[in-house]
């Protein structure tokens, strides 16, 4: 179960997608400087100030007048409440989401979610397609200098295609964060085979670069085949995974690299609205941590 003492709310009012539609059809994209609006802060003047430049100053970007706020709602809190940015990534295209497409979504969930390949393409802990791998390495532009502040922390899904996307899309960044393996990052769980991970030996010798997190079995023990997770128990484990990081983890900047179907379990679990996103895409949210007393 999740640690009850925190409750999440994911904060409105800082970028472009507050306005977006809860609609299927529609699907979040990865905007420029990630949609962060250009507003000002009540820690600006302080930050011009030990900066010794001025709010006109080109050297200066939004983003760290909004990480200098946000160091200083952290700052202003004895531990009760706590403000995470948030980067959440879905992985780019899958072998899956490619016959998904293909054969159609009813028929995809009734018949073909369930088996491994059809004996020309395999989608068990499904790869990611060439175009996946060209999404996936798009995300790493986003950390050039004088972009987007970079995370300090990444976590991953142990699932295959989201290790490669973590593997290409924080290339710049992963010598000297090693991104962390968590369980709770996953699909949701059961029936579909591409949502069935690899055995950690697997994962060990095809991602050392990576770190995996303690307590993680050998092989896969939480995915069943007859027994599909439901969105509330998704929800539930999304929290966890959030008490997780708001109690263990220091760093205010964090990305978090999963699937559609984790993205609109952490929606839920912050309060957020059922955005659907496109593959490849990162998406914003300022997560804000309450402390029951």
């Amino acid at each position: 179960m999740s640690d009850s003492s925190w409750h999440f709310e994911a904060q409105r009012g800082f970028f472009s997608h507050d306005n977006d539609p809860e609609i299927w059809k529609f699907r979040a994209v990865t905007q420029p400087s990630l949609g962060l609006l250009g507003r000002s802060y009540p820690t600006d003047d302080e930050y011009w100030a030990k900066q010794g430049g001025s709010p006109s100053d080109p050297a200066h970007s939004k983003w760290p007048r909004f990480q200098h706020y946000l160091t200083y709602l952290n700052a202003k809190n004895s531990g009760q409440e706590k403000y995470k940015m948030l980067y959440i990534v879905r992985h780019g295209q899958g072998v899956h989401n490619v016959v998904e497409e293909e054969v159609g979504r009813d028929e995809w969930n009734r018949y073909w979610a369930k088996v491994p390949g059809d004996g020309s393409r395999r989608w068990l802990d499904a790869d990611l397609t060439p175009h996946g791998e060209q999404q996936a390495t798009d995300i790493s532009s986003l950390w050039v200098p004088g972009g987007v502040d970079p995370p300090r922390s990444i976590y991953t899904s142990p699932l295959r295609r989201c290790l490669q996307t973590t593997q290409l899309g924080f290339a710049p960044l992963i010598k000297e964060r090693v991104p962390v393996i968590k369980e709770r990052l996953r699909e949701r769980l059961g029936v579909h085979t591409c949502d069935q991970r690899s055995s950690k030996t697997w994962i060990t010798s095809t991602f050392p670069e990576f770190r995996i997190e303690d307590g993680f079995a050998e092989k896969d023990e939480l995915w069943k085949a007859e027994q599909r997770e439901t969105i509330d128990q998704h929800a539930e484990r999304a929290k966890e995974l959030l008490s997780d990081l708001f109690d263990n983890d220091d760093n205010q900047t964090i990305a978090l690299v999963a699937h559609s179907g984790a993205l609109m379990a952490l929606f839920k679990a912050t309060g957020w609205g059922k955005i659907p996103v496109q593959a490849g895409a990162v998406y914003p949210l300022l997560v804000r941590g309450t402390r029951a007393n």
